[in-house]
């Protein structure tokens, strides 16, 4: 089985470009010449441990070369089965079974400018189309990692920064393109429990969020102290528990094209939010943290930027100054994480600005952005530096936070932060991710139902804690939030790691979750209900800090059934919780797989076996359905009650 000569190895000669507009990249490739090598002169295998391997790469020369391998996939794990299926490499968002695709592995804007101006011609000359979806090529992805797992239960990680490509259109093959010498881990294992645990030890886990976050909802509030009052009192009085306020124009704001955005100095808007640490204080001792919002860029109007760029701390062009980069309507320059005078500098306005003044926790959005035509303090090569960007933008954050806890600043365990871009190293350093800017729509690629196919790659790429903007994020044209949305996305999130809301882009377009009095109730129906799961929700966090198992998984994870392992709008919370988010705008009977098990429907109490129902999903009850061997009955009983 382990027979190099089995593999198909060609060496390619060319050049490769990646020019970006926006965050978003084009990829140009082109090869000059192929070689068909013998595998066996280059390629060694080594045991790792019991269950893992590692295909290395050795040759001798320091040019940069491209490798394809064609690997059989019964290499990896036995001889092939009738139809295989792959999961993972990120964060993948119109599709979960990666089965007949072309993956290319490259950090991007996911929201990409041109496909976003397609949807929307489309909209005005026909009409939304929630149903329609474009080829899997035409997508690019916040979180890409060169890891893959199979539902043969093994899994392939190419130990890699650089720009990777995986091939699985080939049946009983995958192929694999690098661009260095990186080294090729596989493992085997007789469980997804076990594989995930396997990979997780090499990739690393996340911790256990801070107890307060599930005792409620994490409100998304703007422009100001007394806004946030207002939207306090309006949802307590409802009786919703309320643990956080987020306000990411905590440190200011910009009136764009593009909406409501945030003025990226960070540090805290005096006439926006003016007394904000004494404000901190009193929410905090009202039992509410507050939490703000943090990039790797800076506004180059304000102050913090000037500062940075006298001290020579941002990226830079080929003329030595500083690399802007436009994103959305306005440029930006970004923070050299190479340079260790400037990462100490960050991390200490991270200490200072942020948690100095009492925040709680904060999103630490981007990373995906750095260009390859770019110079770094380090000399390193920004095209493979780039993947591995966002990995240190997390690690930047991890040790703020760790180094304030050493200081007494905050008690350990008390903060978290949440990340959009990823790669293979963020696994290690991130405290959750969250699924990006989602459209404020019905879309199966960009809407409400796409979170869940990326919230199951990612959980098959090793990262267990997953959550989305309530409601979205993206408004544009004729793309607005609706009250049925919100709501809708409220139910789904109950059962999730994270309630957290977000205002969008364009709140004034769009419903927020006070819009009226039957959506103060819905909302806190639905956060009653988040509260009530924490015994729960904290055993799976656990699991997932001590094994590497996700906290969201798919179906087959825990059911060796055909179905199973093509379904992506449905998912496991845990072992014992099946939930079927409604997905579609009016829909009040959603048709529902349940795996062969007896399943216990959380609001009716009636009982099923295995097959495909047609489950009545008035407004507050989606389906949901209970392991009728769960330990966790009582807990899902007192949900039910409410």
């Amino acid at each position: 089985m382990m027979d190099l000569g089995r593999i198909r190895l060609e060496r390619a000669f060319g050049k490769a470009e990646f020019p970006m507009e926006k965050g978003s990249f084009e990829y140009i490739d082109e090869v000059t010449d192929r070689l068909e090598e013998d595998p066996r002169k280059w390629l060694s295998l080594e045991l790792v441990s019991e269950n893992e391997f590692c295909l290395r790469i050795f040759p001798a020369e320091d040019e940069k070369n491209r490798w394809y391998l064609r690997i059989p996939t019964d290499f990896f794990a036995g001889p092939a089965a009738d139809e295989e299926h792959f999961y993972g490499t990120g964060e993948t968002f119109p599709e979960f079974d990666l089965s007949g695709q072309k993956v290319r592995v490259w950090v991007a804007e996911h929201q990409n400018a041109k496909r976003i101006a397609r949807k929307l011609d489309l909209w005005e000359k026909q009409g939304p189309e929630p149903e329609r979806t474009w080829p899997f090529s035409d997508y690019e992805t916040y979180y890409a990692q060169p890891t893959f797992v199979s539902s043969r239960k093994y899994y392939v990680h190419v130990d890699s920064t650089g720009y990777v490509k995986f091939d699985f259109t080939r049946p009983g093959w995958v192929g694999i393109e690098i661009r260095d010498k990186a080294p090729i881990f596989f493992g085997r294992a007789e469980s997804f429990e076990e594989l995930s645990s396997l990979f997780s030890e090499r990739l690393g886990r996340q911790k256990v969020l801070p107890e307060w976050t599930r005792d409620g909802v994490i409100l998304g509030i703007e422009e100001g102290p007394e806004a946030i009052d207002e939207k306090i009192a309006k949802v307590q009085a409802a009786g919703t528990p309320v643990v956080g306020i987020w306000s990411q124009d905590w440190c200011g704001c910009r009136r764009t094209g593009f909406g409501y955005q945030v003025m990226w100095n960070w540090r805290y808007d005096r006439e926006l939010y003016p007394d904000l640490p004494q404000h901190i204080r009193r929410w905090r001792k009202e039992g509410i943290r507050f939490l703000g919002y943090i990039n790797p860029f800076m506004a180059i109007e304000k102050d913090l930027y000037a500062y940075a760029s006298a001290q020579g701390y941002c990226v830079k062009d080929h003329d030595g100054k500083d690399y802007l980069v436009t994103i959305t309507t306005f440029p930006a320059a970004m923070i050299d994480l190479t340079n260790p005078a400037a990462w100490e500098w960050y991390k200490g306005v991270i200490k200072a600005n942020m948690i100095g003044i009492g925040l709680s926790g904060w999103m630490a959005d981007f990373g995906e952005y750095l260009p390859t035509d770019c110079v770094l303090f380090s000399g390193e090569d920004p095209e493979i530096k780039h993947n591995d960007w966002p990995a240190l933008w997390a690690k930047c954050n991890r040790e703020a936070v760790r180094e304030a806890e050493i200081a007494g600043l905050v008690p350990e365990g008390e903060i978290f932060f949440f990340t959009r871009a990823g790669s293979a190293g963020t696994v290690r350093y991130s405290d959750m991710m969250w699924n990006g800017d989602q459209h404020v729509d019905w879309s199966l690629d960009d809407g409400l139902a796409s979170v869940i196919p990326a919230t199951l790659s990612l959980a098959m790429s090793g990262y267990g804690l997953t959550h989305s903007d309530v409601g979205g994020y993206t408004t544009m044209g004729p793309m607005t939030r609706t009250k049925e949305l919100m709501m809708r996305w409220e139910e789904m999130n109950t059962f999730s790691p994270l309630m957290r809301t977000h205002p969008g882009n364009q709140p004034s377009r769009s419903v927020q979750f006070d819009g009226d009095e039957e959506m103060i109730r819905h909302l806190s129906l639905c956060v009653r209900r988040y509260a009530a799961l924490k015994e729960y929700l904290v055993s799976l966090e656990e699991e997932n800090a001590e094994k590497g198992v996700p906290v969201m998984r798919p179906l087959f994870y825990h059911y060796d059934e055909p179905r199973a392992y093509t379904e992506k709008f449905e998912y496991l919370l845990g072992r014992d919780l099946l939930i079927a988010p409604v997905i579609r705008e009016g829909e009040k009977t959603r048709n529902v797989y349940l795996p062969e098990d007896l399943w216990i429907h959380l609001w009716s109490g009636k009982e099923y076996t295995g097959g495909v129902y047609g489950i009545e999903a008035p407004m507050g009850m989606i389906p949901v359905f209970v392991r009728k061997n769960s330990p966790y009955q009582a807990v899902f009983m007192n949900v039910s009650k409410l």
